[in-house]
């Protein structure tokens, strides 16, 4: 699971510093660099609910080897790419793969761990994508700078034949589903339409104006779609999305939390890559080094939280990873400018890191603990689902705000990282825009602290809908207490 998770994670991490020599050899526009990261988010995000359900029905590793296939596919096409759009659909079909692993990786690694292990498991699992951040933005560099950003996707290809090779080997085979199998297929192309329409439109909405046909068709689709998707889940016997979970408290706090991370964080990587390269004229590897605490962090942080929370609730070291990341990022917004040296930078980025490692399998371990095994997928599905949304809105938040400053002739500029050199008096206006769009994303950590204080003090009494179920049998499953 660790393995496949760092393949899917590190072409991210290292598209984000490729970036700008992807834009300035294909010769894209704002538009298409934008896209190039927002796609893979989007449709990652509104698949995963049908995945986590066919994954539920059919078994997960048939799933997981398709997503590995699909993945390493789509990576293989995209370094061949001519042209900017063209990539940006094969990274939709990557992210087809992606929906399929993800959706099972944290289900599995559940349904495999005793409960008294579960913190531990998902740590080491978690502490999978830290590596990916850490060792990403150096492969992404290294490959951008001497052998050109089509590496970026081909280094896929190998690591990706060898992890679907090694899983065909080792994923143990799936026993039958248990229960009644169906899909409710109208409830899968309300989520396609709504989800998908409203992080189209929030993700064009500040380049093209409420008024765009785009962005007003994405808001309308959610709009009719949401109370149909709701009338229609609360009568079919499949649901795609059992909405009664979000009835439990802590449920939904959990996973609003999860939406808020990532909303908040996903975006620094990013941001900091390409300031370095866009204020200060720096080459891909050193930007991408400047990143490095971070990631260090994170993985350090994600390895440690499941020890941690044999001494604190999950719910309690979610809390603590917030507060960081919210120092951070506060630590960010007051110190950014053009001069600014590079050790507070480093300092604020290991806050985040550390904040983002305790969050992530704390708070993951607190919504699968207990979950009966053959709805892992959905419930899991159903965390990721908002997380990923989260990740879209942020990007597409950050993407969007730190340009406004500019004029738009400068735009293009700024994703190819050369506005340093094209016209070195926005840079000031540059700065503004990166403090406009910090302010947003510690806002947002703001919220996130709010709602994990709130969650960590549930009501006394309450019962999660989940944990009807709770307790595992000696084979590892879990079975009814």
């Amino acid at each position: 699971m660790s393995l496949a998770s760092v393949l899917t994670a590190l072409g991210g991490s290292a598209l984000n510093v490729a970036l700008p020599q992807v834009v300035r050899q294909t010769h894209a526009g704002a538009d298409a660099a934008s896209w190039i990261l927002i796609a893979f988010q989007l449709t990652t995000t509104v698949l995963m609910v049908v995945f986590g359900r066919l994954a539920d029905m059919f078994g997960r590793r048939t799933m997981y080897l398709t997503g590995l296939a699909t993945y390493t596919l789509a990576s293989l096409l995209a370094g061949l790419a001519p042209d900017a759009w063209l990539i940006v659909a094969l990274r939709v079909l990557q992210a087809g793969g992606t929906a399929m692993l993800l959706t099972n990786s944290a289900a599995l690694v559940t349904d495999a761990f005793p409960r008294d292990r579960l913190g531990e498991g998902m740590g080491v699992y978690t502490a999978s994508f830290s590596i990916a951040q850490l060792v990403g933005p150096t492969v992404g560099g290294f490959f951008t700078e001497h052998l050109g950003w089509r590496w970026v996707f081909w280094y896929n290809v190998p690591i990706g034949l060898l992890c679907l090779v090694w899983g065909a080997l080792v994923l143990p085979r799936a026993r039958p589903a248990g229960g009644e199998r169906g899909l409710d297929l109208p409830g899968n192309v309300l989520v396609l339409a709504g989800l998908g329409g409203l992080l189209l439109a929030l993700s064009e909405v500040t380049r093209l104006g409420w008024g765009h046909p785009l962005v007003a068709g994405g808001v309308a689709a959610f709009v009719l779609a949401l109370p149909l998707f709701i009338l229609r889940e609360g009568r079919t016997r499949h649901p795609v999305v059992d909405i009664r979970l979000f009835r439990d408290p802590p449920f939904a706090l959990g996973t609003t939390a999860s939406f808020l991370n990532a909303a908040a964080r996903i975006s620094v990587l990013f941001l900091v890559s390409l300031f370095f390269q866009a204020v200060r004229g720096e080459a891909p590897v050193p930007a991408a080094l400047k990143v490095l605490p971070l990631s260090v962090a994170a993985m350090a942080a994600s390895v440690t939280s499941g020890f941690l929370q044999r001494r604190l609730s999950p719910r309690t070291v979610a809390v603590i990873g917030t507060s960081l990341t919210l120092t951070g990022l506060a630590g960010l917004l007051c110190t950014i400018s053009a001069t600014v040296p590079y050790a507070p930078t480093a300092a604020f980025l290991v806050l985040i890191g550390l904040g983002s490692g305790l969050f992530l399998p704390s708070n993951t371990t607190v919504l699968l603990d207990g979950v009966p095994s053959n709805r892992l997928g959905i419930v899991n599905a159903m965390r990721l689902m908002l997380q990923n949304t989260g990740g879209v809105v942020g990007t597409a938040m950050v993407l969007s705000v730190i340009t406004v400053p500019l004029p738009a002739a400068l735009h293009d500029s700024v994703f190819a990282g050369t506005l340093s050199q094209a016209a070195p008096t926005a840079i000031a206006d540059l700065v503004i825009g990166y403090r406009w769009a910090l302010g947003c994303m510690t806002a947002v950590a703001a919220l996130n602290v709010l709602t994990c204080l709130h969650r960590a003090r549930p009501a006394a009494g309450t019962p999660a809908p989940v944990d009807a179920n709770r307790g595992r049998g000696q084979n590892g499953s879990v079975s009814a207490s």
